[in-house]
């Protein structure tokens, strides 16, 4: 079942969304989710622009996105209804807020006339709820007065909800009484709400029909609902953990990344270290200068913030030191869509930089996903003395789905080698003498006695580390960096062809269409279609197999949310005839979308 809950921006839409899928987690589904919201903070009221919205899956089964369409729509006016009403499939369940059909917010939404009335909705089940008469009436003794009085029907929208679709109430009245302890008259109002909603749905002849949605079967363990920043910051902390070294931000505040900061400013007590910098160039020039220091360094934003730091990157690819950076990537360019998925930072995470400076770059599959590809970008950063370009998007860091904690003591520890003795002749410290196997070069804490040594964005000479201009060695340097990158792919798992291996089409994705395009295979398969799909975490460098596996397939289709980047850059390297299917619309994309493709190109 899907569901989605629309509504202003200021009708606590997000919080609704949240808490139904935090019951539904601890009900046992297994769920995705999909929240969506305007950029501005406060956007005008009753209008189209202002539109929040929060959607979820949940099911008895593995599932991989947050569906297609609603079967359920919670519309609080007459703005989510015009918005989202579309989405909706025929026949779905349609809850509405009559109370805000007025005419006023019925011109502010371009309707002509009341749906609820003009015979519009008739293809829907529909169920009338004056919501805001029965929130006033439900927290009148609590204390609330004023607008604070329907601030609570978010609440009663979602007590309706636990009603229809027989979720806990429990663990929702708990979050309640925590979350607003410091106000109780503000708790008792939400709480009197939720179980008004509750009742209502309980008692009234409008919701005789209920949903059924029963637990999924899981692997045994101990289970999360994680969205993809709070997953990537307790990765980066385990990372850290791992590594026995101090972790350390250093950011300036952007949509979508900012949570990242909130969640590790949480956890001093691991001996984690955040820095909210006066801009973004300041915030990874401080992340530098920690991992100079012998932290593990990171620093992140989103595409225009990473556009700032592409200075900054080179320097610290120059200098030769581990530093993760984060892109939680948005629409754009520019401002573009702050609170909109889109992949389109790929070329420019692969070659956005001056100079021949290549980095590894490694994407997110999903938001559970953001854990393990932290810890990973922290190890190969330590390990080849490197700076790691590790890309999410809008889509995996504010969506959401269950994650079975791991046992702490299975993760790989990381192995951390800092010079503690010079490495010359004659007592001298050589800091680019190259390791054999990985070519990183020493990583030396300043202040260790005798391992003195020169800094900075100029060409250092191999070995000794002193400025150089010499033109072979600026040959030998550039080609010892891109070597020492792209030697990793030794050093990264070969990808996987999942589902038929004997099909003629491959399906192949990065970062967040692994669950669309994963579902739409299945989705093909019941059609009697044999199809493969392989999914990319390492984009720089592309595993080594890669090769080999395109060659095995005559026709390739690469979904993504750009106008094509990794199709450029998988014909400029493999030299395939490979079929892009692409969308830049600030949303991603919908199974059926990749699965008629498929088809299409099956034909």
């Amino acid at each position: 079942m899907v569901i989605r809950f629309a509504g202003d921006s200021g009708d606590g839409m997000q919080l609704a969304g949240s808490r139904f899928t935090d019951a539904s987690a601890l009900f046992g589904n297994d769920l995705a989710t999909l929240p969506s919201y305007p950029a501005e903070i406060r956007a005008p009221a009753g209008t189209l622009p202002g539109v929040s919205s929060f959607q979820v899956q949940i099911a008895d089964y593995d599932i991989l996105t947050a569906g297609d369409e609603p079967d359920c729509l919670v519309a609080m006016n007459p703005a989510a209804l015009k918005k989202n009403l579309k989405d909706l499939r025929d026949g779905g369940t349609l809850i509405i807020n009559t109370d805000a059909f007025d005419e006023r917010n019925l011109a502010k939404a371009g309707f002509e006339s009341n749906p609820l009335e003009d015979g519009s909705l008739d293809s829907y089940r529909v169920i009338k709820v004056p919501m805001d008469e029965l929130t006033t009436e439900a927290v009148r003794e609590t204390g609330v007065t004023g607008r604070d009085v329907l601030r609570s029907k978010n609440f009663f929208a979602l007590g309706l909800m636990a009603w229809l679709f027989g979720r806990p109430t429990q663990p929702t009245l708990d979050w309640i009484e925590k979350k607003f302890s410091r106000k109780p008259e503000v708790a008792a109002a939400n709480a009197a709400a939720f179980k008004a909603g509750y009742n209502f749905g309980e008692t009234t002849e409008a919701t005789k029909v209920t949903f059924e949605v029963k637990p999924a079967t899981l692997p045994a363990g101990t289970y999360t609902n994680i969205t993809g920043n709070i997953a990537l910051a307790w990765g980066l902390v385990a990372a850290a953990q791992k590594a026995g070294l101090p972790l350390f931000y250093g950011t300036y505040p952007i949509t979508p990344a900012s949570d990242i900061l909130h969640e590790l400013s949480r956890h001093k007590n691991f001996g984690v270290r955040t820095l909210q910098a006066e801009d973004e160039i300041a915030g990874i020039g401080t992340a530098i200068g920690a991992a100079f220091a012998g932290c593990l360094a990171v620093t992140g934003s989103s595409g225009p913030g990473i556009a700032l730091k592409s200075e900054a990157i080179s320097l610290a690819f120059m200098l030769e030191l581990p530093l993760v950076v984060v892109n939680v990537q948005r629409g754009g360019p520019s401002t573009g869509l702050p609170t909109k998925p889109e992949q389109s930072d790929l070329l420019f995470s692969l070659y956005g930089r001056h100079g021949e400076s290549p980095v590894p770059v490694l994407a997110i599959a999903s938001p559970s996903d953001a854990f393990d590809m932290a810890i990973e970008a922290a190890r190969i950063a330590i390990k080849y003395m490197t700076p790691v370009l590790l890309l999410s998007d809008n889509y995996i860091a504010n969506g959401s789905e269950p994650w079975k904690l791991p046992n702490v003591d299975e993760i790989p520890p990381i192995p951390v080698k800092f010079a503690k003795h010079p490495n010359g002749p004659d007592g001298k410290f050589l800091p680019y003498m190259r390791d054999f196997d990985t070519f990183a070069r020493p990583w030396a804490v300043p202040g260790t006695p005798g391992l003195e040594h020169r800094v900075g964005g100029l060409e250092k000479e191999a070995v000794t580390g002193n400025v150089s201009y010499d033109p072979a060695n600026h040959q030998l340097m550039v080609d010892s960096r891109a070597w020492k990158v792209a030697n990793i792919a030794n050093d990264i798992p070969e990808v996987e062809v999942e589902g038929d291996q004997d099909a003629d089409l491959l399906v192949l994705g990065w970062g967040s269409t692994y669950g669309p395009n994963r579902a739409a295979a299945r989705r093909a398969r019941l059609e009697g279609v044999k199809v493969a799909t392989a999914h990319l975490r390492y984009l720089n460098p592309l595993p080594r197999n890669l090769g080999d596996v395109l060659r095995r397939f005559p026709k390739i289709l690469i979904p993504e949310l750009n106008t094509g980047q990794l199709l450029k850059h998988i014909r400029s390297e493999y030299l395939v005839d490979a079929v892009g299917l692409n969308k830049v619309m600030g949303e991603p994309f919908k199974v059926a979308e990749i699965t008629d493709k498929i088809l299409e190109m099956k034909k």
